[in-house]
C-alpha cells in the first residue's frame, strides 16, 4: 500500500542517488578489476594507462552527488546508517586518493570505501522507497 503522492523532489533525489551509485561502482571497477585486468594483460598496460590525478577526479564528482544524495535521503527517513555509512565510505576514498597514494594499502582502503559507499547508497534508496502499514 502506498500513502500518498510521491515527494515531489524523489525523482531528483533518485537521479542524484543513481549518479551516486553509478560513481562508486565506476570506482570500484577501476580500483579491482584494472588491476586484475592490467596484471593480466601487461601489453595493454601502456594504452590504458590512466593519469594519477583520476582518483581527485572521482572523488571530486563523489563527494558533492553522495553527500547530496544522502543528505537528501536522511531528511526523508530519518534513519542516520546510510548517511553514517556513505561518511565512512567518503573517508576511506579520500585516504586512498589523497594519503595513500601509490602505496600498499591505496588499493584495499579505496575498494573498501567503494563498497561503503554503494552499501550506504543502496540502503539510502530502500529506506526511501520502504512501503508503510497502517494499522
Amino acid at each position: 500500500m502506498h500513502c500518498g503522492p510521491q515527494a515531489a523532489g524523489a525523482p531528483v533525489t533518485d537521479w542524484v542517488e543513481r549518479a551516486a551509485v553509478g560513481a562508486s561502482i565506476l570506482c570500484l571497477i577501476h580500483c579491482a578489476g584494472l588491476p586484475l585486468l592490467l596484471a593480466a594483460l601487461p601489453a595493454l598496460s601502456r594504452l590504458i594507462a590512466l593519469p594519477e590525478h583520476f582518483h581527485l577526479w572521482i572523488l571530486i564528482l563523489a563527494i558533492p552527488a553522495s553527500g547530496m544524495a544522502l543528505l537528501l535521503g536522511t531528511r526523508r527517513h530519518r534513519s542516520l546508517r546510510p548517511l553514517a555509512a556513505g561518511c565512512v565510505g567518503l573517508a576511506l576514498l579520500s585516504a586512498g586518493a589523497l594519503l595513500l597514494l601509490s602505496g600498499p594499502y591505496e588499493t584495499p582502503v579505496t575498494i573498501a570505501g567503494s563498497l561503503c559507499l554503494v552499501a550506504a547508497h543502496i540502503g539510502n534508496w530502500r529506506l526511501r522507497h520502504r512501503r508503510h502499514r497502517h494499522g
